[in-house]
């Protein structure tokens, strides 16, 4: 297990940022931690990676303890924070090699850095200025000043705020590809993201989760419902539309397009079509409504 959370409780005065969390992550998972601002998401992450302690509960990574073995966890962890703090005066290659000697990585230094820049794609910025890379080369800087020591774990906070579309989609690749080696949490506030790039998702409210599952199985039991969007070629009324087996309500969208709710998750469009067979009316399109992780979202935070 890469990263164990058991009953962590952290209190600033009378206030609780974190209250009883308990969930754990396995090597090779891409998970996105979600929430609101204020939730606990920095906060879990500072506990994660030692920067502060917790006031209750366990936190082990790689099977260290954060409160006994620091030191230990922060050669298994990468991380990139919010802010990306960069030493702007400093060239690409020389500010790698500068965190490969805090890291005190001696053996093969030179190839390890080699690996790290093709692997983000700095081969073309290498010998920048820092202070000269656009947004996207210093994210992806950032990202590997997380990888140069090789760590089991890579936290990644906010790691594509302010890109361009293209950036945006090229750092989503690269901790794609990461996420096939390591493990990775991803903290980001862009919904769309966390559904591109995670195969599972903890979305965490006033400090405690309130949802913890794969985006497939989230979408599922949190509407557990289906919703066809049906156009008909003339108009029919919402009464007719109810006695449409396993039809559950009708809404008028406008003019003659209807969005029909099932009783279930059941797939309702062999039913609808019959009817329409039935009642000599033709359907002119029809096709399931699509959920995403942001209504999702919305549902579990917005209180």
């Amino acid at each position: 297990m890469s990263i164990k959370v058991s009953n962590l409780t952290k209190i600033y005065g009378k206030q609780k940022a974190l209250d009883n969390v308990s969930f754990e992550i396995s090597t090779g998972e891409v998970v996105g931690l979600l929430g609101p601002n204020g939730a606990g998401k920095s906060t879990m992450m500072k506990i994660i990676t030692c920067f502060i302690p917790q006031s209750f509960g366990e936190v082990s990574v790689c099977g260290y303890d954060t409160l006994e073995q620091a030191i230990e966890i922060r050669k298994k962890i990468g991380y990139l924070p919010e802010n990306n703090p960069l030493y702007f005066d400093m060239y690409v290659r020389e500010y790698l090699e500068f965190i490969a000697g805090i890291h005190k990585i001696k053996e093969r230094k030179r190839e390890r850095i080699n690996r790290i820049i093709d692997i983000t794609g700095l081969e073309t910025e290498q010998n920048k200025k820092i202070e000269n890379l656009s947004k996207g080369f210093r994210q992806r800087l950032g990202i590997a000043q997380a990888l140069i020591h090789n760590p089991d774990v890579l936290i990644l906070d906010e790691p594509t705020s302010g890109l361009d579309p293209n950036q945006l989609l090229e750092i989503r690749n690269l901790i794609k590809k990461i996420g096939k080696e390591k493990t990775v949490l991803l903290c980001t506030h862009i919904m769309q993201e966390a559904e591109s790039v995670c195969n599972r998702i903890i979305i965490i409210n006033n400090g405690k989760v309130v949802a913890d599952d794969s985006t497939k199985n989230l979408l599922k039991t949190s509407f557990g419902k289906e919703i066809i969007i049906v156009e008909f070629n003339s108009k029919v009324s919402a009464q007719l539309l109810k006695n449409i087996a396993n039809v559950k309500s009708v809404k008028n969208v406008k003019d003659n397009i209807w969005e029909l709710q099932s009783f279930t998750d059941k797939d309702i469009r062999s039913d609808i079509f019959q009817f329409a067979v039935k009642h000599d009316i033709t359907v002119l399109s029809m096709q399931k409504k699509e959920y995403n992780l942001e209504k999702v979202f919305q549902g579990l935070t917005k209180f």
